[in-house]
This record gives structure tokens, sequence and C-alpha cells, in this order.
């Protein structure tokens, strides 16, 4: 029975989750795919479960694996090496994925409509697996290779918004070679920036390798951190505003880019920045206020910014795109293509809080992921 004749016996979909990979978000890859499958519609989709091992082996994974899924400090989850291997379809030909046992034989999976990535960090957000897919013109959800490779170089993202008109945080950047090469350039490095600055990784997330830094002793600590993660780092001013996030989807069949229609506000009572423990592990010092309270005014300018944000980095699919609201107007801080997904994470919560719950939106999603155009 050919790819075709499969996908029409069932109305029902198949959607393969990904997640894990080789950056150093892994695990907060795992427990967002856990709770994906959690809550996705079964009698829309059937899913096959597929996970990347911290060295690249993509592995077919039982539901069950993935039951146990969960944030714990200090032992966060991650995908073994079963012995399998998945492999993803050979050509245009064919939508069909196979997979390689443990003992050598292969058997087909069947046709896959599309691939739901739950992958966090380079080598998932990044474009990498997104190349992947359209090289076998293969759906999935989420930004193409540009607008994923752009939003997660924060240098790259944050020169292309401000030649577009789109309020950023003054910043500098620099490279562990120019500093190899020069050890003095760190003593210089805050020039023309105002304190307390933020020293993180170009293309890293979930505040992974963050350090804010509020005097000039502190920064090759920080640079040490951040270069821990990616070889160029940003050395970025402090706003002072309130840090507020907007949800933005993809509109169907062409239509503009939808917000959602409240935002949120993360509220420091004790804590010096949002970093991974607040994020993830619960740690006190952060409260999330939703919905945040803003005029008219201010919500229009920020979803204003933010779907324009959106279409100027070639965005599809979903982001979540976080600003500082400022006397002057929002600033745009970060616009993340792949954000945190568990059931409590910002962006599903936003996109609850306007009337399209999480079970809902995931729907959603892969839907939008079948009917999307050819990049080309």
């Amino acid at each position: 029975m050919s790819d075709s004749t499969q996908a029409q016996v069932s109305s029902k979909r198949t959607v393969v989750l990904l997640f894990g990979g080789r950056s150093s978000e892994h695990g907060i890859s795992c427990v967002t795919a856990a709770g994906v499958l959690r809550a996705i519609d079964r009698e829309a989709f059937d899913v096959i479960p597929v996970g990347i091992t911290k060295r690249g082996a993509t592995v077919l994974m039982q539901e069950d694996d993935l039951e146990a899924y969960g944030l714990e400090a200090g032992a966060l989850p991650e995908v073994s090496d079963n012995g399998t291997r998945v492999l993803w379809p050979a050509s245009l030909d064919t939508r069909a994925i196979t997979v390689i046992s443990e003992d050598g034989s292969l058997r087909s999976l069947g046709h896959v409509d599309a691939v739901l990535p739950m992958l966090h960090g380079p080598y998932g957000e990044d474009g990498t697996v997104q190349g992947m897919f359209d090289l076998v013109d293969m759906p999935y959800v989420g930004s193409g290779v540009l607008g994923s490779a752009l939003c997660m170089d924060k240098h790259a993202v944050k020169t292309v918004l401000a030649a577009a008109g789109i309020a950023v945080a003054p910043w500098r950047t620099v490279t562990l070679d120019e500093i190899e090469r020069d050890a003095s350039l760190a003593t210089r490095l805050d020039e023309g920036l105002t304190y307390p600055l933020f020293i993180k990784p170009a293309r890293a997330g979930s505040s992974v390798g963050v350090s804010k830094v509020i005097e000039s002793a502190e920064i090759p600590a920080a640079l040490e951190l951040a270069f821990a993660e990616d070889r160029t780092v940003l050395i970025e001013s402090g706003v002072t505003g309130r840090e507020v996030e907007i949800a933005v989807l993809e509109g169907r069949a062409g239509a503009s880019p939808r917000a959602s229609s409240v935002i949120g506000e993360i509220v420091f009572s004790g804590r010096e920045f949002y970093d991974f423990e607040a994020k993830y592990l619960g740690a006190a010092g952060i409260d999330l206020e939703l919905p945040a309270r803003v005029t008219d005014a201010e919500y229009e300018a920020i979803r204003s910014a933010a779907v324009r944000a959106f279409e100027v980095a070639q965005c599809a699919g979903l982001s979540r795109i976080d600003f500082f609201l400022t006397e002057q107007g929002p600033v745009l801080n970060e616009i993340n293509t792949l954000p945190g997904f568990t059931p409590v994470s910002m962006y599903p919560r936003l996109w609850a809080e306007s009337g399209l719950g999480y079970t809902g939106l995931i729907t959603e999603l892969i839907e939008l992921a079948i009917e999307k155009r050819p990049a080309y």
C-alpha cells in the first residue's frame, strides 16, 4: 500500500514528536515533549515519539518513557540511547520513516504528516533540523531555516530588527577569538553601554550562560560563563522597564500573524533576573502576572511591534516575543521561535487566556505546518 493510500485509510494524522537534542536545554525539551504528549488530541493525531540523544543519535521512544519526565533541580530528564535509529525519508517520493531495531532489522513506521519539533537551543531551534526536513519536503511546526537561524543569533536578529526600525536594547558583540587576541578588550566592553549589563551567549536560550553585571570587575567571570555556551557573546545595556511577553501565531492561508489578546509580565520580588532556576525550577523571587495590567495603548504598541518583528524576522508557526515596556514604548528583548511549551509555560498560557487552550493550540500548530506553503 502506498503512503498516500495509507494516509487516506484513516482520518487521523500521524505526527512525529521530536525532542531532546544536543544543546544544554536537552532536559527542558524532554519535559516540553512530555507535556505535549499528554495534551495532544488523540482523536485527531497518532504520535510517534522520537528522541535525539546528547550525542546526536535519533532513537525511537515509547510513550511510557516520557511519563516520568519532570523538572527537578539537578535531575533533568535525558533521552537514553536504546540502540534504535530512526531514518527520515530518503527522497521527496515518500514521507514514510523507518526504524533500525537493536538487532539491525528495519521496520517502516509508516507515513508521517508532520513533525512537531520540541527542541530548544542549538541543533534544533537554529535551523539545523529545519533544513533537514526541507530537503525531503517533510512538513514541520515552526519557523524555517532563515527565521530559526536568525532569531537564534541574538546579534544578527538585533541588527535586522534595528534596521527595520524596531527598538532593541543597546549592545555590542565580542567573540572568544577577539578576546584571545587582545585580553585587554574585556576592560573596554562596557564603553557606551549602561549598567547593569547583561552578558549572554549569542546562540543559547532558557537564560543559560547569562549574567547580570553591575560593575566592570564582574565582566571577566561573566564572559567565561557565556563563552562556555558560545564563542560569540553579547554585552547589553540594562533597560529600565517592565518585562512583558506576548504570544504570536502564524495566520492561516497567508493572513497576518495573530497575537494573544493579553500579555504576561515577569514581576521581580527579590531575584536579579529571570534565570534558568526561576523559569523552570520554581525558584523564589519571580512572579508571573497574567494577564498583565497595561493600557489599551500599551497593548497595541506591544502587539504591533511583535507582529512586525515576527514578519521581519521571517518567523512561522509560533513565537513568544519578549519586550521591556519603557516610558518611551516597547523595546524588544528576544524572539523565541520554539518557546517553552509545557502546560505552565508562558506561551500556551497566553493563548489559554486568549481563548485557545493547550490542546487546541497544539492542533492549530500542526495544521499550520501541514498547510505551509513551500519556501521556494
